[in-house]
């Protein structure tokens, strides 16, 4: 009952509607295990129009964490638009708070919570009920790294790369023009290309052949993805593989890369 699908304007896009992340990351993997390959936006909450404005809906989230980690928690949060309600003392060494936060500041916030918490921390959240529009809340910082050629990544073009931000990609990895290969440092999207070899001579020096360093990259989820897209950006879901990619592709094109 609470899962609805709407057709659109487009005979193959559909507006699916459910309640949270999970929920729609748990319709999307069923869908991907049974062979369908589908790309899906930046999720987006339900709004609201009445007499006293806009509403949005809110949740009742309950934390369990360490006490050392009470100040980074309350600054995500505060971020995020939550409100303080209660705090209660566990024990000596750990703190119960509960708050009332926005369904807009929660999508994406579970990864983040085990990160700043290092996996020692419990949450909780049940939806509490619509009330008045809390503002905006900041979406991703960075920008992306998109490839702007298609063929195979290569370890040459990934070592200058990943200076740049961070990877989602190995070597060896097929990539096309417009596809997300990982987070930019800085605001800006970066098109770059990483299928590049290094040039061939008949010359060789003791350091030339030196195994490259590189780095792991993030191997993202699907519940990741999903809260990691723009709104300028889809993932990109298949039976074997879960990508991230421009909505509008071959903007790569004329580009001025790294």
């Amino acid at each position: 009952m609470a899962l609805q699908v709407r057709e659109t304007d487009s005979p193959d896009v559909f507006e699916v509607a459910g309640r949270g992340e999970l929920h729609l990351s748990i319709l999307i993997e069923n869908m991907r295990r049974e062979g369908y390959e589908m790309a899906v936006s930046k999720p987006q909450v339900l709004l609201r129009e009445s007499d006293e404005g806009m509403l949005e809906p809110l949740e009742h989230l309950v934390v369990d964490i360490p006490t050392e980690y009470m100040g980074a928690l309350m600054e995500k949060l505060g971020t995020r638009r939550g409100e303080l309600l209660n705090m209660i003392q566990v024990g000596d060494s750990r703190l119960k708070l509960e708050f009332i936060v926005p369904t807009r500041g929660l999508i994406g916030f579970a990864s983040d919570f085990l990160t700043e918490t290092k996996g020692t921390g419990v949450m909780h959240y049940t939806f509490y009920g619509y009330g008045q529009y809390r503002g905006d809340i900041p979406s991703r910082n960075n920008g992306a790294l998109v490839a702007c050629e298609q063929g195979e990544a290569t370890a040459y073009a990934i070592v200058n790369i990943q200076e740049r931000g961070t990877l989602f990609i190995r070597p060896g990895t097929m990539v096309y023009d417009g596809m997300i290969i990982g987070e930019h440092s800085r605001e800006n999207d970066l098109y770059v290309n990483v299928t590049r070899k290094r040039h061939v001579t008949n010359i060789r020096s003791s350091t030339a052949e030196i195994a490259p360093k590189i780095d792991e990259p993030r191997i993202l989820s699907l519940e990741e993805a999903l809260a990691f897209v723009a709104e300028d950006e889809l993932v990109e879901i298949t039976p074997k593989s879960i990508r991230l990619r421009k909505a509008v592709l071959g903007r790569g094109k004329g580009k001025r890369l790294s």
